[in-house]
């Protein structure tokens, strides 16, 4: 987390776009296939596939159902990985401004998930102040 990001009441979310394309992405490269063998096979180019997979471009049902069929997978399923991705963003996150110090901060802290990867990043603007002087607050799961 940028130092940016901590003075924001609320972090954007990603754009669908860019979470569809890594999962294409990953599905693909999990299959050990290339973009070009992909591509010919959806019938799209391969530099608007790249675009896809880098969420830089928001492709049509048709072109998505195309490269779901050429990667060999269900819309579905591919709609299932990016809903649990989006849930996971979500539940993962908190960010509070700096100096707070509302009990409901705190309440919040306590409900992070121990999964995330992150905690102190996240934590660390919730952990109350205590001398000013920069102190630590160790927190365990």
């Amino acid at each position: 987390m940028r130092a940016d990001e901590i003075d924001q009441p609320k972090a954007k979310d990603p754009l669908l776009r860019s979470l569809i394309g890594a999962a294409l992405r990953r599905t693909r490269q999990r299959q050990g296939r290339t973009l070009a063998d992909v591509a010919e096979a959806a019938g799209v180019s391969v530099p608007y596939l790249s675009e896809i997979e880098r969420g830089r471009k928001e492709p049509s049902s048709e072109v998505l159902g195309a490269v779901c069929d050429a990667l060999r997978i269900e819309l579905v399923d591919l709609v299932a990985m990016v809903g649990r991705e989006l849930v996971e963003l979500r539940t993962s996150r908190v960010v509070v401004p700096i100096g707070s110090r509302k009990r409901r901060d705190r309440r919040r802290l306590r409900e992070l998930p121990a999964t995330d990867e992150r905690p102190l990043e996240i934590a660390r603007p919730l952990a109350p102040r205590q001398s000013g002087r920069g102190d630590i607050t160790c927190l365990a799961a």
